[in-house]
């Protein structure tokens, strides 16, 4: 059940300040990189309950009229058409979502960089259509040894061989649609053109998770480690900091591991390191806005176990590797949990069980689970979605709300016309079912009342469902995970 234990309002406000802080202790230049995920930062939601997924972006809209966006962009990915898991599209794609995000929210983005740019092709092509576009685009260049090599990397022929991106604010956010696009690069290589130039820029880092002022093995720090199994982080205490200070903070292996090489990029690009430790880099302060420790860690410990399902799913389809789910269930272990912990886990499995078919369960912000299976009309997702909806608005299990003069001219289109050999109805299509009845039926108008309460439920699945199920799932807020089995034998799953 859900339950708030972050206080978004606080956040926004205290990281506002921060990054003010921070712009002011560089003398009015910051490259700040932003990590994970802006406008859908749906991890941090999960996690941190009352956290909203726009947070970043609102938090930045605050500094709007002094802030100005860098999108780094890696050219191999764009070469290979690299996919962004959780949307489905690619990092060339989602670099023009962002940019039209941006813009909505009234933040200006100047530039596209082109990293580690070898003139590939589909880069080349890319660099085009943006400058057709009208965006400025720029290219910096692989650096052999980078970063262990530091005269090279800090010359004329490292960082000095990048193009220099102009820029005309006090905060320049270097963002970019997915890890490995070079965002740090990015911001240090502008420093060292900037300090050519005689001009004055710090460097500053931007990531929610891991959170440095709790403990080490809180689940939240957990759930950061499952979240990027595929990416073997981990956290870690701190060396650098708790040598400094004396004082104990949570960052993670690669930070750790590269800060002697950015501290010695720094002092040979500076003159001297602006930083004693990795967590002096950052700027995050959600660790200030937990108000209900419990309700987070519950929340963190749920997220923990959909993503062991994660992995599991995607292992299934041949998108990771075994070893992630070793690593997965050796976060539950240190978590203390087991998929026991969820369960809707239970109810699916064992309602497929019974009918021998495919299952989908629901525990709503009530307490109370209900599960459904396939039927002649509907997919079991959109049954168990009807029947949700009937269990919110108190209308007796026997009541139809989808009449069959609306269900029929569905099939038939889907069948006869469309070529489908699936006449079951995706939720998308009950949900439009259920909206042409609620014209004229008031158990149906009632039923569809109840949508907005289905975000935060917990939802698990018997078999891997359709993209059109998950996405569906996805725009309602409802947590999906599923069992790593297809409905079908078959070798391919459109």
């Amino acid at each position: 059940m859900f339950k708030v234990g972050f206080d978004n309002e606080a956040y926004l406000k205290t990281q506002s300040e921060k990054i003010a802080e921070r712009i002011a202790k560089f003398g009015g230049k910051l490259y700040l990189e932003f990590g994970g995920k802006l406008f859908d930062d749906h991890h941090a939601s999960r996690v941190l309950p009352g956290f909203a997924p726009d947070s970043k972006i609102r938090m930045l809209e605050k500094l709007k009229d002094k802030a100005e966006v860098i999108i780094a962009i890696n050219a191999g990915d764009i070469e290979k058409n690299k996919v962004r898991g959780d949307l489905g599209i690619t990092y060339d794609q989602d670099v023009l979502r962002l940019i039209d995000a941006f813009r909505g929210y009234g933040l200006y983005v100047s530039s596209v960089v082109l990293t580690r740019w070898q003139e590939q092709p589909s880069a080349v092509a890319y660099q085009k259509k943006l400058e057709d576009l009208g965006l400025k685009v720029y290219r910096h260049y692989p650096i052999a040894g980078y970063p262990s090599n530091i005269p090279l990397v800090v010359s004329d022929d490292g960082y000095g061989k990048n193009e220099f991106v102009e820029t005309s604010r006090e905060l320049v956010v270097v963002t970019a649609p997915g890890p490995g696009s070079g965002k740090m690069a990015v911001c240090l290589s502008q420093i060292y053109h900037e300090n050519k130039r005689g001009v004055k820029a710090g460097y500053a880092k931007f990531e929610t998770f891991p959170i440095w002022n709790i403990p080490l093995k809180h689940p939240v720090n957990l759930a950061y480690e499952a979240a990027t199994a595929d990416l073997n982080d981990v956290n870690m205490i701190d060396p650098f900091h708790l040598e400094a200070y004396g004082k104990t903070t949570i960052n993670y292996n690669r930070d750790v591991e590269i800060f002697p090489v950015l501290n010695a990029l720094f002092t040979r690009i500076m003159g001297e390191s602006p930083y004693k430790s990795p967590t002096d880099m950052g700027v995050n302060m959600a660790g200030n806005c937990i108000v209900d420790d419990a309700a987070v860690c519950e929340a963190a410990k749920q997220e923990i176990i959909r993503r062991y399902y994660n992995t599991l799913c995607d292992v299934r389809k041949g998108n990771a590797e075994k070893d992630q789910i070793y690593k997965q269930e050796l976060i539950m272990e240190q978590a203390q949990i087991s998929t026991a912990d969820r369960p809707v886990i239970a109810a699916a499995v064992e309602r497929a069980q019974l009918t021998e078919g495919p299952a989908v369960a629901i525990q709503l912000n009530d307490g109370a689970i209900i599960s459904a299976k396939t039927s002649s009309l509907l997919g079991a997702s959109s049954a168990m979605l009807l029947d949700a909806l009937k269990h919110l608005a108190h209308i007796p299990d026997e009541v139809r709300l989808l009449s069959p003069m609306v269900i029929e001219p569905i099939q038939n289109l889907k069948t006869k016309q469309l070529g489908h050999r699936n006449p079951r109805l995706h939720m998308d299509e009950a949900l439009v079912a259920l909206s042409v009845c609620a014209l004229t039926d008031y158990n149906a108008k009632i039923a569809l009342e109840k949508l907005p309460e289905l975000r935060h439920c917990e939802v698990h699945s018997s078999v891997i469902l359709s993209q059109v199920d998950v996405g569906v799932f996805r725009r309602l807020g409802v947590n999906l995970t599923t069992e790593p089995n297809y409905q079908s034998g078959n070798l391919y799953h459109g």
